[in-house]
């Protein structure tokens, strides 16, 4: 029997399907750079990516990765890791995907957390797995590429052992719809990076809420920018081209390569984090580049600002859009609003301080507004909801919304609220409210709210207003200890062409702005900060922790 015929309700299925309906249809385009420089591009169809994940399935299940199997994977987006991701869901063995930019401590903790039995990576990975003692728990290794001082098997072994085996020999049976397919860890953005429990019926629902919220149809061509994203691309019958790009690393991609790219591949799509969007739309502005084959980009990770929208729109054809989601990797989507919406009407709304509008929740998803609390709910209550425009926590019920984090039965209490006929709401740690029109509008993290004596203060609505300066690149609220209270500070960060204008000119016309509004008129004091610490894995979530010590710092 083919593995592919065996799996059903998975994102495996859905390649399967792409493999008979556009076989000979590139699925992955790959740059590759010679010894000499010169660019090339490999690539697998849809029938050979789905035929070599088959062997490769066959292969994983010889050696002992089969269905339950937790395994580690290290490899960066290339052919071998489509390969190889579908290869692992076909069988029912678990990824365990973590951001290699959150840092060496942080992902040795993360590995020794999630006790994965094998681990599929590139050399580099595997010689730092051996020599800094990643992973005791791990009894399989798999090298794609070359396999130095360390044991195991090869990738290619892998293949030539799955293409040597019986093409109707069944793997471990397939994995049930409620069964994890993959454990992912969250960035730590604002806390310890904890493993997300996806399910397989949660990537198929994810799967279709992409669909149909954005219209995306077999035969397109994709360009992403962040992996995991890349990989409903094949599901959905997109053609995934790869950027010439370090991924972990998206704020510093080369635009004329991403623009390159686009040009020569006519891409419809791409997704794209906001700090690569602004990326693109000031190299669009500055040389007056268009994309008239994009006929959407979608956004993720971070609140895009409507000036970043604005320049990149510019590049854009009359009826594309960039499309903004909202979620987390607890649950994605959970709402999302295009950038005609957001230029046309709302980011008026976001420059007076009432938060960023994140559009209307998606079908089949049931968003509530609940009192702020840090601590535990044991049941859900309709006593729970907030009224319309009441600023209080948003908790979200969902097909795509996970159950549970990975061994961290505290942190699943805290997120989670039982509902009484065995459900549950997530709560997705963001503060916000929705609208007379059913429209949620995102008011920042509920960890970074700061809590005064005159009342708590909110990130997005209060740096809203500084973000307005013309000089202003990004802003940032903290609280302070002075004196047994709290004092909130803007910390600012300059545009470039402002960088050098006298502080203290910059610093009235800032406090000036904020004394205008009501919940802006605290702010008393004004940091400029170089550059933002932020997310390594969209490069656009500042790191306000870290800034708070910096502030304390800088005032002594």
């Amino acid at each position: 029997m083919n593995v592919s015929a065996t799996v059903t309700n998975n994102i495996a299925s859905h390649l399967a399907v792409m493999a008979e309906r556009q076989a000979d249809t590139a699925a992955v385009v790959a740059p590759r750079r010679d010894r000499a420089g010169q660019l090339h591009y490999d690539q697998l169809t849809f029938r050979e990516l789905n035929d070599t994940s088959d062997h490769l399935a066959r292969g994983f299940e010889r050696i002992g990765i089969r269905r339950g199997v937790r395994t580690a994977l290290m490899v960066p987006p290339s052919l071998d890791f489509f390969a190889v991701t579908f290869a692992l869901f076909k069988l029912g063995a678990v990824p365990v995907l973590i951001d290699p930019g959150i840092g060496l401590n942080n992902f040795a903790a993360c590995l020794a957390e999630a006790e994965p039995q094998a681990f599929i990576g590139i050399s580099k990975a595997q010689a730092a797995r051996v020599l800094l003692g990643w992973g005791p728990s791990i009894t399989i290794s798999v090298t794609v590429g070359a396999r130095w001082f360390w044991g195991g098997h090869t990738l290619e072994q892998a293949r030539r052992l799955g293409t040597t085996t019986p093409a109707d020999l069944q793997p471990s049976s397939p994995p049930q719809p409620n069964e994890t397919a993959a454990v992912l860890f969250t960035s730590g953005s604002t806390g310890v990076p904890k493993g997300v429990i996806y399910t397989h019926e949660m990537f198929s629902a994810q799967v279709e809420q992409v669909r149909r919220l954005y219209g995306i149809q077999p035969g397109e061509i994709d360009l992403p920018t962040f992996p995991l994203f890349a990989l409903f691309g094949p599901a959905l019958g997109m053609t995934e081209v790869l950027p010439e790009m370090d991924f972990t690393h998206p704020a510093q991609a080369d635009p004329v390569k991403l623009c390159t790219a686009i040009e020569r591949f006519r891409v419809t799509n791409m997704f794209g984090s906001p700090a690569l969007i602004n990326r693109l739309g000031r190299h669009g502005e500055a040389h007056g580049v268009k994309l008239p084959t994009l006929r959407r980009a979608i956004s993720a990770g971070a609140p895009v600002p409507a000036k970043t929208l604005a320049r990149f729109v510019a590049m854009l054809s009359p009826g594309a859009q960039v499309f903004t989601p909202y979620g987390a990797t607890e649950s994605l989507p959970v709402a999302s609003i295009g950038s005609d919406e957001i230029l046309g009407e709302t980011r008026v709304q976001t420059d007076l301080g009432k938060g960023v509008c994140v559009g209307q929740p998606v079908t089949g998803l049931i968003a509530k507004i609940i009192p702020i609390t840090d601590e535990p709910i044991a049941a859900w209550s309709d006593d729970l909801e907030l009224p319309t425009g009441e600023i209080g926590e948003i908790a979200v019920q969902a097909p795509q919304a996970s159950r549970a984090y990975f061994s961290r039965a505290a942190s699943t209490a805290l997120a989670k609220i039982p509902t009484a006929d065995g459900g549950f709401f997530h709560r997705m740690g963001d503060v916000g409210y929705r609208d007379a029109r059913g429209r949620l509008w995102f008011c920042g993290r509920k960890t970074h709210r700061v809590i005064t004596q005159a009342g708590t203060m909110f990130t997005i609505p209060c740096e809203a207003i500084f973000n307005t300066h013309p000089a202003v690149f990004r802003s940032a609220l903290v609280g302070v200890p002075r004196g047994g209270n709290l004092e909130p500070v803007i910390c600012i960060e300059l545009e470039g062409e402002a960088r050098g204008q006298a502080e203290a000119k910059l610093c009235a016309e800032l406090l000036e702005l904020g004394a205008k509004f009501p919940h802006t008129q605290e702010i008393r004091t004004v940091l400029f900060h170089p550059a933002f610490p932020v997310d390594i894995r969209h490069n656009a979530k500042i790191f306000r922790e870290k800034l708070a010590v910096w502030a304390k710092e800088q005032l002594g």
